[in-house]
């Protein structure tokens, strides 16, 4: 369909780690759930923000490795030939299921956008006596 180039090597290294990276996404996503939950759960109780920013912070990233790996899905689905070639790139993108993939790293990282925004608690500094 694309015509028969191949990807050049440093393509198909990229290629190669971000096929490792995206299989990692389900653990990834495992855990930003979990840190979700230490958050709300600590929150639901009450804690102080000296507690919730740690949580906050774990939170923030578990929600990057995600995003990160859920690009690195994405790019998987163009393909190594993708990343030397803006054609063929542009062709895959517009596929539905790589538009799903992206679709989904963009709500993770809106998610994560919103999260650094309104969900890290602030610590005011310590005034010594």
């Amino acid at each position: 369909m694309f015509g028969g180039r191949r990807p050049s090597e440093q393509a198909q290294r990229g290629f190669e780690a971000d096929r490792e990276l995206a299989g990692r996404l389900p653990e990834l996503l495992r855990a930003a759930s979990e840190a979700e939950a230490a958050l709300r759960a600590a929150q639901e109780r009450g804690a102080e923000a000296e507690e919730l920013r740690p949580l906050g912070l774990a939170l923030d990233g578990a929600l990057t490795d995600a995003v990160r790996a859920a690009y690195a899905a994405q790019r998987v689905a163009v393909g190594a030939r993708g990343r030397d070639d803006r054609v063929y790139r542009r062709r895959r993108l517009a596929r539905p299921e790589v538009k799903e993939l992206t679709l989904r790293a963009e709500r993770l990282l809106t998610m994560r956008e919103a999260h650094r925004l309104h969900g890290i608690a602030r610590v005011s500094p310590r005034v010594p006596v």
